[in-house]
């Protein structure tokens, strides 16, 4: 079934719910409050069905207080329905939802003359050649233009034939799934039900889904569009999401439901803007930042000035995480003002200097991803993660990965989708080169440079080795690398360097893996050395990371015999006495001590037996 959503926009009493009700039957006004105001206050969903042709129509208020409310429904419209009365023309509101939804990039309108019935037909076409002359100072396709009575049944019955004429969702399919929560409520029994559009991608029932706000994990335990359950919900569905296991008060209009992995959450975001006419942004100063269905409070800094500017760019930053996407566009309001809209550009807040943030943004703003890469880059020396592209550039980790291909002077990790500067990659090489040249008799792998170098991945290590080994720097035996000037087999000299570092070391050995760090020697070769030296009974574990030198636990075990015979028990407190040892060491020692047959424990005592 192919699928639209139109949503209204118009002045207020200029018949957008009474029209939709003539459409299909729908009562949008169903409150106490909207019934005895007469008036549209919140959103309302309702849809026109013929085959396998699906409209949904959203419903928005008219009344000049009540614009938030329409801001929140117009993020999900594919088409709007502009909805003016022959009988008073173009308004303030009609004039103000026209400017949102040029900001907000929707571009495809239709245009309906209401209460034709109570004007002249000259009346009619001069009203009608009033609205097309304002609309033409913007840049909208209007679809068609439709003069209706809700008492004309032939007139409405035209306005349905004309809508069912209008092609399938304008959005394209995106890399993952969004949903915007417009209403949350809990039916008794059911549980958690949010109400919104979808975007990006289909979802399915029992998927898992995501709470970005609460940071929660769910599954749908049922999905219904139009008031039947289904399988799933495509995009530009209006759906009812039956939430597992979410408390109906954790969740609010405008929390951003997708899938886990895919958005970040910041405390800013930077945008593009562009001011109505009139109008200007100023810096430092607080707006109501609306996007989605999601209203908060942000304060605006602006990049050239800390006066005010018509249009720029400008950082939004906020008491509470954003979680949005390259692209997405905004709205700013003081109090019941509209002030501008803006896009999107850099979701994802990095610590970078003035200047780069500077050019990333003018390569954002014109979708020149392989710059806004370079910038990117000049910021994160030790690693960009391709992954994060479906939030910062909207493009999938293929698409990502196509410019990433395309960039210069660049190590692309296709397994980790990491990209690393190729200066990154000299440092690093650098970084190994002073391992060998201090340490002649240095053996690492891959794997122990990497625990030395958290924030490289293992195809970056090893692009750097390969390196070292065609420039004769090192020579690779099995897993480990070696230094190339050293040509004779030093395996038994590393064995001689750990023993007498254990000798020296005496009670108080290092742990083994320090050791290992200490003389650069990866951590299987380093398990081995000590494998043989045990085995020649040189070095005796005493504990899981306890090995010492076979003579030093022998002096040890004399002494603790000693302190036995003297004051005819040891324990920890009369150890400590005698020796400095941290309680690692004392408890290890008194526990071997109990391997001998003469030594018999009491509580927490050993005595002779």
């Amino acid at each position: 079934m192919s699928n639209i959503i139109i949503g209204t926009a118009g002045h207020i009493d200029h018949g957008k719910t009474a029209l939709i009700k003539a459409l299909n039957g729908f009562e949008g006004d169903d409150t106490n409050e909207e019934k005895q105001r007469g008036i549209t206050i919140d959103l309302s969903f309702s849809n026109l069905t013929r085959g396998q042709q699906n409209i949904a129509f959203i419903d928005v208020p008219g009344h000049e207080k009540l614009v938030k409310n329409m801001i929140a429904g117009a993020f999900g419209f594919d088409y709007v329905m502009l909805i003016v009365s022959a009988a008073e023309g173009i308004k303030p509101q009609t004039v103000e939802h026209i400017e949102i939804i040029n900001l907000l990039g929707l571009k495809e309108l239709i245009v309906v003359l209401t209460k034709k019935d109570l004007v002249s037909s000259e009346e009619l076409a001069l009203k009608k050649e009033q609205i097309l002359m304002f609309l033409g100072t913007f840049d909208f396709e209007i679809k068609f233009v439709s003069e209706v009575s809700i008492y004309d049944e032939s007139s409405i019955e035209k306005l349905k034939n004309q809508l069912f004429t209008i092609n399938n969702s304008t959005k394209q399919e995106e890399n993952f799934f969004r949903f915007y929560v417009d209403r949350v409520f809990s039916p008794k029994g059911i549980g958690t039900v949010v109400t919104g559009t979808v975007l990006g991608k289909k979802v399915e029932l029992n998927e898992k889904v995501f709470i970005c706000e609460t940071q929660k994990e769910t599954k749908l335990k049922n999905i219904q569009v139009h008031n039947q359950n289904v399988l799933e919900a495509n995009i530009s569905n209006r759906a009812a999401l039956n939430l597992q296991n979410i408390d109906v008060k954790s969740i609010t209009r405008g929390d951003l439901i997708t899938k886990r992995g895919y958005v970040r959450g910041f405390d800013g975001v930077d945008i593009s803007f562009s001011c109505l006419k009139d109008k200007k942004l100023m810096h430092n100063k607080l707006y109501s930042l609306f996007i989605g269905a999601k209203r908060i409070e942000v304060k605006a800094l602006l990049f050239d000035t800390i006066d005010s500017l018509e249009e720029g760019f400008a950082t939004l930053k906020s008491t509470e995480k954003l979680y949005t996407v390259f692209g997405e566009k905004i709205i700013l309001r003081n109090g019941n003002e509209t002030v501008c809209g803006g896009k999107v550009l850099n979701p994802v807040i990095d610590p970078m200097k003035k200047n780069q943030k500077r050019k990333l943004l003018e390569a954002l703003d014109k979708n020149d991803f392989i710059n806004a890469y370079y910038e990117l880059l000049s910021a994160h020396r030790k690693g960009l993660g391709i992954i994060s592209s479906t939030q910062r550039f909207a493009l999938s980790h293929e698409e990502a990965l196509e410019f990433a291909k395309k960039l210069d002077e660049v190590f692309v990790d296709e397994k980790d989708l990491i990209i690393y500067p190729n200066s990154t990659k000299d440092e690093l090489k650098d970084y190994i080169k002073n391992i060998y040249k201090k340490n002649a008799y240095a053996m690492l792998s891959n794997a122990s440079i990497s625990l030395r170098v958290k924030w490289a991945s293992a195809l970056f290590i090893d692009s750097v080795l390969y390196e070292l080994e065609e420039e004769d720097f090192l020579i690779k035996e099995g897993s480990l690398y070696k230094n190339a000037h050293i040509k004779e087999d030093f395996s038994k000299d590393l064995e001689e360097i750990v023993l007498n570092r254990l000798k020296e070391e005496d009670i108080a050995p290092t742990a083994p893996y320090n050791i290992y760090d200490d003389l650069d020697i990866d951590r299987k070769l380093g398990d081995d050395i000590l494998k043989s030296l045990t085995s020649k009974k040189q070095v005796i574990r005493i504990q899981h990371n306890l090995f010492i030198h076979f003579e030093s636990l022998n002096n040890i075990v004399k002494a603790m015999k000693s302190i036995i015979k003297s004051d005819g028990y040891i324990e920890i407190s009369n150890f400590k006495d005698r020796f400095e040892l941290s309680r690692k060491y004392l408890i290890a020692y008194l526990d071997y001590l109990d391997n001998y047959s003469e030594i018999k424990k009491i509580d927490t005592k050993r005595v002779f037996a």
